[in-house]
């Protein structure tokens, strides 16, 4: 008899499948088979090959995952071309409350024994970063030795053209890059600036998102994007000082905003750990004054047509 591979619990919350093969390869369906035998509510396929940086299926899955999902795959090399990759997807799942899964390895984030193995994984990472460091440096004292130096010719001779060379490429690299993540960040930047400034826009990207943003990065990438012609100029305009409640406001409604799920607790937890006072000066916020604030900026419009919970 085939394997079967038993449904997760569903105290987990949804179960959500990724499924990937190469463009050349057969169809994906064991795979999804597998995955909705396994209790996912949906599976998203995807065809690329294993080494191709460009997910944009799974990129659009990390970004609508949410806290108490599980993401599910068949196997590792399934989701990630390396391990690197693997820990990279895994920390941004853990950054929004949600957990992974591999039905045919040991992973399963939501169990000690499945970190316990994530763990392992990571150190086996940081040993094959450490040897092929080692391997390089090996190298290049062998070839330096031989009388050959490393690196671009051009470069070391600080040719003009070399160097143009080189910048355009690294600036190209960044710019695909910055690109590849817009849907995850851009929007609650549109939403707070120019009315808000950007400490509060990079202190609501960083819990949000899970990602390690400065104020300095943040205003750079903008800018870049506005010179490219892909965002509206008015983002880098100037905030206006406000009054402590009606910043407190936006920058409420930003949060809300940026993550609607989010109950009044979990907004004055979030509030709490960013260090904001109360309205009267206080620094332990209850739902109540989160709802408040809430209701404020929903009487101004902030959220446009879209109706706000209140829990």
């Amino acid at each position: 008899m085939p394997n079967v591979t038993p449904p997760l619990p569903a105290s987990l919350g949804r179960l959500i499948g990724y499924a990937r093969v190469s463009t050349e390869d057969q169809g994906t369906d064991p795979q999804c088979d597998e995955l909705r035998a396994a209790g996912c509510v949906a599976v998203h396929e995807e065809h690329a090959s294993g080494a191709d940086r460009d997910r944009p299926v799974l990129a659009g899955v990390l970004r609508e995952v949410r806290r108490g999902d599980t993401l599910v795959v068949v196997r590792l090399d399934r989701l990630a071309r390396s391990v690197s990759h693997l820990l990279t997807v895994i920390e941004e799942l853990e950054a929004r409350g949600a957990h992974f899964r591999s039905l045919h390895d040991p992973i399963d984030t939501s169990t000690p024994q499945g970190m316990f193995s994530l763990q392992v994984l990571g150190a086996v990472a940081q040993l094959e970063r450490a040897l092929i460091a080692e391997r390089t440096k090996a190298g290049l004292r062998a070839a330096r030795k031989r009388g050959r130096l490393g690196g671009n010719p051009g470069l070391r001779a600080r040719d003009p053209e070399a160097v143009r060379k080189n910048r355009k490429g690294r600036d190209a690299a960044y710019l695909n890059g910055v690109l590849a993540q817009l849907d995850s960040w851009l929007p609650t930047v549109r939403r707070m600036r120019p009315d808000q400034p950007w400490g509060d826009v990079v202190r609501i990207l960083n819990r949000g998102q899970g990602r390690t943003w400065t104020v300095e990065r943040l205003r750079r990438t903008v800018a870049r994007l506005v010179s490219e012609g892909l965002v509206e100029a008015t983002l880098l305009e100037r905030a206006q000082p406000r009054p402590g409640d009606d910043r407190l406001m936006r920058l409420v409604a930003g949060i809300k905003a940026a993550a609607p799920d989010r109950t009044l607790q979990e907004i004055a937890t979030q509030l709490e750990a960013m260090y904001e006072r109360t309205p009267r000066g206080g620094t332990r916020w209850h739902p109540s004054s989160v709802r408040h604030l809430l209701l404020q900026a929903e009487r101004l419009g902030l959220f446009g047509t879209s109706s706000v919970r209140l829990e």
